[in-house]
């Protein structure tokens, strides 16, 4: 009982470490201070005519809407591959950390997923 108890405590303990990520969106992470958001994953939509490619290589730079309250936005940047999805008013998730610039708050994207659009679900063939 005892060895049955620490094994899972230790999987409880190894669970909630460091590597633990926040999953929030737009305003949520607006209200957050960047040195506590080091990892996180925020969900939104892309602003309509604000896609910048990055230069050199690839990449684009962007801004987040909040779901739920399109007025607080956030500033997403993001090197590497783009889905093919990925346009204006696409719901996306991003995965990195937030970093102070002179121009305010920057998502500094390690990851970007497209969610993907209705003509991949199944139509219904009644």
């Amino acid at each position: 009982l005892v060895l049955f108890l620490g094994g899972v405590g230790y999987l409880i303990a190894s669970g909630v470490t460091k590597d633990s990520v926040y999953f929030l969106n737009v305003g949520e992470a607006l209200a957050t201070e960047s040195s506590q958001l080091k990892q996180a994953r925020l969900f939104g939509n892309v602003a309509d005519g604000d896609i910048q490619q990055l230069k050199p290589g690839p990449g684009v730079s962007f801004t987040l809407l909040d779901k739920d309250n399109p007025g607080q936005t956030m500033r997403v940047s993001y090197r590497g591959a783009v889905p093919d999805t990925f346009k204006a008013g696409a719901e996306v998730i991003v995965e990195g950390g937030l970093s102070d610039t002179p121009e305010g708050k920057v998502f500094k994207a390690s990851t970007l997923i497209t969610k993907c659009p209705s003509k991949y679900e199944k139509q219904n063939r009644g």
